[in-house]
């Protein structure tokens, strides 16, 4: 089986498709987001499509656990969807998960150009699972 280039298959859906969403804002300006899966900012674009890149990036985050899972597909499994994400748990201090995000997207040759996207969105799902701390406020104590 042939497999279809990713340019011919984002000039395919990029006007109509299930996971399109126009908001529009001020005027007519309309903003285009995506909700399709393995699209790293949900935006409307060829560069974070998960349905027209074959190595696609995606950080999301388990609140049961308190972890990140990043995941990217594996370019060889395009036709076996059950096993085309490959999923790293990521539980340690920010410092060694953005190491490990950068090595694994940026510094392998996977996807370089998202690498700055994926430690921003990384930085933002960790702060999400971070806990705020509970108890008394204290008071200012200035006579």
């Amino acid at each position: 089986m042939a497999t279809v280039p990713g340019q011919l298959i984002w000039e395919i859906v990029k006007n109509n498709n299930s996971f399109l969403v126009k908001e529009f804002g001020n005027g007519t300006a309309a903003i285009q987001f995506s909700k399709e899966p393995n699209n790293l900012y949900n935006v409307h674009s060829y560069k974070y499509s998960g349905l027209a890149n074959k190595k696609t990036v995606t950080i999301q985050g388990d609140v049961k656990n308190k972890t990140v899972v990043l995941s990217t597909t594996k370019t060889k499994k395009q036709n076996k969807p059950a096993s085309l994400l490959h999923k790293s748990i990521l539980k340690r201090e920010f410092s060694r998960m953005a190491k490990a995000v950068s090595n694994q997207v940026g510094d392998n040759f996977y996807r370089p150009d998202l690498k700055s996207a994926a430690l921003a969105k990384l930085s933002v799902v960790h702060r999400s699972l971070k806990v705020a701390k509970s108890g008394p406020k204290r008071k200012n104590k200035q006579a």
